[in-house]
């Protein structure tokens, strides 16, 4: 059965290495597909995942299975995706050469196209969409942070996948209507560039009304775009989409007072954009700001922050000497 065999992660940095680890904790079978460097990390220093609420989990390297070779698909029940975008039809073609054909999987990435891709490679198989809300940041050393809160959502099935993936720590909840709820990701990821070019954190941004009036803006082309394609994104918090460009412009104590009740940020979180920067990665910015720029052109919405923000993450990228720190007013040009 599906159910007795392992969790198998594909693609393990800093989001994949934080739920396997909680998986594996509460007692799951799990599996590691990872890079060289990191599988030498973990097997050095065992994996330690801390929270922003302050707890900790600690799990020696044999408590997983770490592997390099995607030849570890062979026994998966579960196949957790967790590559950068530009990685899935890669991670597809392995899925497909090596995992059980009943084998069920799980698409834990950002962006709305990546369960397309990855439905088109493995042809029958079962595929889910999944939303994770939360950052985790890559510490060193084994170690993996959790800097902000909420559940993953997961696309609702007949078999409950979402119920038998939730653990202590780690909750995960069946979604109708998970394109919705990944489009409403989308649009709160449409931050980590400003979060990247700004290289601050996130709670110091958003505690910024200069920084929050960008973002504002930022969303509202955004949602202009959707709602022009049909689009109706979902919210991850009880605050809807659409009230939330006006509640950004709010003065600053109103705005993290009601902050504080929908979301815990921990005060040094960053975006995993900012960590793509840091370390001289390419970003997710063609898979984020570019998804929304490609339903503008095809409804003639005008989106020229956003087609500006893309322009200075690739400049970024580029000149390779991480997050520029450019102020609100640089941005805007």
């Amino acid at each position: 059965m599906v159910a007795d065999r392992p969790i198998v992660v594909a693609g393990a940095g800093a989001i994949g290495c934080f739920v396997g680890g909680m998986l594996a904790a509460a007692g799951r079978r799990v599996a590691l597909l990872v890079r060289p460097r990191v599988k030498t990390e973990i097997e050095r220093f065992g994996l330690r995942l801390t929270d922003f609420d302050g707890s900790e989990k600690k799990l020696g390297a044999g408590q997983l299975a770490l592997s390099e070779d995607p030849a570890i698909f062979h026994s998966a029940g579960i196949v957790l995706v967790t590559v950068k975008s530009a990685d899935t039809a890669d991670v597809a073609d392995q899925i497909a050469q090596h995992a059980p054909q009943d084998a069920v999987i799980v698409s834990l990435q950002n962006g709305v196209g990546n369960v397309a891709v990855l439905r088109e490679r493995l042809g029958g198989r079962r595929v889910l969409a999944g939303m994770v809300p939360f950052n985790v940041i890559a510490m060193g050393e084994g170690r993996f942070h959790r800097s902000t809160s909420g559940d993953i959502h997961v696309g609702e099935d007949a078999e409950n996948t979402a119920a038998a993936l939730s653990v202590p720590g780690l909750s995960m909840r069946a979604s109708r209507d998970i394109t919705g709820v990944q489009w409403g990701k989308l649009i709160i990821n449409l931050n980590n560039a400003l979060s990247a070019l700004s290289d601050m954190p996130l709670a110091a941004q958003l505690a910024s009304r200069n920084w929050r009036k960008l973002f504002a803006e930022q969303m509202a082309e955004g949602l202009a775009a959707m709602k022009a394609a049909g689009i109706n994104p979902v919210s991850a918090t009880p605050i809807p989409l659409n009230w939330t460009p006006t509640l950004l412009r709010l003065p600053d104590m109103i705005f993290n007072a009601i902050l504080g009740r929908t979301m815990k940020i921990d005060p040094e979180a960053r975006s995993s954009m900012w960590q793509d920067l840091k370390q001289g990665r390419k970003t997710e910015i063609d898979y984020l700001q570019g998804a929304v720029i490609a339903l503008a052109e095809q409804s003639n919405v005008n989106v020229p922050l956003m087609r500006r923000i893309v322009a200075l993450i690739k400049e970024a990228e580029v000149a390779g000497n991480g997050p520029p720190g450019l102020t609100p007013q640089q941005i805007r040009g």
